[in-house]
């Protein structure tokens, strides 16, 4: 179980350093998407979000590096229904930029600087 956990870890690093997708298995899927989460409450509004969406597997989350890394089942949800999800919550996805309504609604630490 320990190899199993280890190169799951190690997919994900080499993944998120490709900036890639990759498809795990018949039915998982990981993918890197780059966001505009800058704080730990940030992080945690896209965690408690993104674990209630369907078929969302496992979550990891850089602040300093600004991505995300998201295993989820390919058969229920889709990279750009999570990329959706997460400018939904207000905060940019890729190339996606965040819902006018719900990035207004963040706290102010949780907006890029320039808007500030």
């Amino acid at each position: 179980m320990k190899a199993k956990s280890l190169l799951l870890m190690l997919l994900f690093i080499s993944l998120a350093y490709l900036g890639m997708t990759q498809k795990i298995d018949k039915k998982n899927t990981l993918v890197v998407i780059k966001t505009s989460a800058q704080c730990e409450m940030c992080k945690e509004r896209i965690f408690s979000e993104l674990n209630m969406h369907k078929g969302v597997k496992k979550i990891e989350l850089s602040l300093e590096t600004q991505e995300l890394t998201v295993i989820y089942n390919g058969v229920k949800t889709s990279e750009n229904e999570l990329r959706e999800a997460i400018s939904e919550i207000g905060y940019s996805a890729d190339d996606i930029k965040p819902v006018k309504e719900a990035y207004e609604n963040l706290p102010k630490c949780c907006k890029k600087s320039k808007d500030q």
